[in-house]
């Protein structure tokens, strides 16, 4: 399941996906710890920092959209959306999130994502982040679409 974040196009400081623990054509749930010493908590805020509203969309986009829309791609649904290859990569073409908690650093979020729709390389998802405690963080709809590089 986990060989599927060989595919992600992030590295390093912008890879916001420790585990997946679940994965098939409907949803994706999987985890990410907040690192302590993340380039974006220095000047957010100082002294307290606190987890960016875009970092959480990232990390809900990456899990529940990025990673669900691969697995689609990479298993071969071509009458949904077609065939990923080496000169694909994921958009994120639009969200519409709402946030509810705080996330802080060291703090490990679970991210949930159910499939609303799969066509023609376009994928929509309905996606939630819970803390450890099981408590809502945010939660949206996530939309994207598969394109391929122009070389």
């Amino acid at each position: 399941m986990n060989d599927i974040l060989n595919y992600l196009p992030y590295k390093s400081s912008f890879l916001f996906v420790d585990d997946i623990t679940s994965l098939d054509e409907n949803g994706v749930t999987g985890n990410y710890t907040l690192k302590r010493d993340a380039f974006f908590y220095e000047d957010h805020f100082p002294g307290n920092p606190v987890t960016p509203g875009v970092i959480i969309t990232e990390i809900m986009a990456q899990i529940g959209l990025v990673v669900l829309g691969i697995y689609l791609m990479v298993s071969g649904s071509k009458q949904e959306g077609g065939a990923m290859d080496e000169n694909s990569f994921p958009l994120l073409t639009s969200t519409n999130v709402e946030f509810f908690k705080m996330v802080l650093p060291g703090e490990k979020v679970v991210v949930t994502s159910k499939k609303q729709y799969f066509r023609f390389g376009k994928l929509k998802c309905l996606v939630e982040m819970h803390n450890a405690v099981g408590e809502l963080v945010a939660k949206g709809v996530f939309s994207g679409i598969i394109k391929n590089a122009i070389k």
